[in-house]
């Protein structure tokens, strides 16, 4: 039985890490064992997941398994764009001009900016009081 071809990436966005697996199929998209629609709950939140798909004119004819942790939901579909990206590019490297061009190539390094000690959060002071 000859193996299926298929191009594994991982793609992150604040804390959430997906795991993407991207091959030749019927356009089938799932996300921990959901379809995508059904997990994110909203079409924004899909339409950002399935932009590296789109940009790169190959939405039909492929099939996308994505094993999703940590962070939101938001966040989680983020990762799972810039996952999907890098799996393409395995998957035919001349499509990097029109992925960098859209955006989705570039890993978003914004982070939870940690709380301080003597503070109430990461910028919030406690109250201060002159008398």
């Amino acid at each position: 039985m000859p193996d299926t071809v298929q191009y594994q990436a991982t793609g992150r966005r604040k804390s959430s890490v997906a795991r993407v697996i991207v091959r030749p199929g019927s356009g089938q998209r799932k996300i921990n064992g959901r379809p995508f629609l059904a997990y994110f709950g909203t079409a924004t939140r899909e339409l950002l997941a399935n932009r590296p798909l789109v940009a790169a004119e190959l939405a039909d004819g492929y099939d996308v398994v994505a094993n999703v942790r940590g962070g939101g939901v938001a966040s989680q579909s983020g990762a799972v764009a810039l996952g999907i990206a890098r799996a393409l590019l395995q998957l035919n490297p001349e499509l990097r001009a029109k992925l960098r061009a859209a955006g989705l190539l570039t890993r978003d390094s914004r982070m939870k900016e940690r709380k301080k000690y003597g503070q109430k959060g990461a910028r919030k002071r406690f109250q201060f009081s002159k008398r």
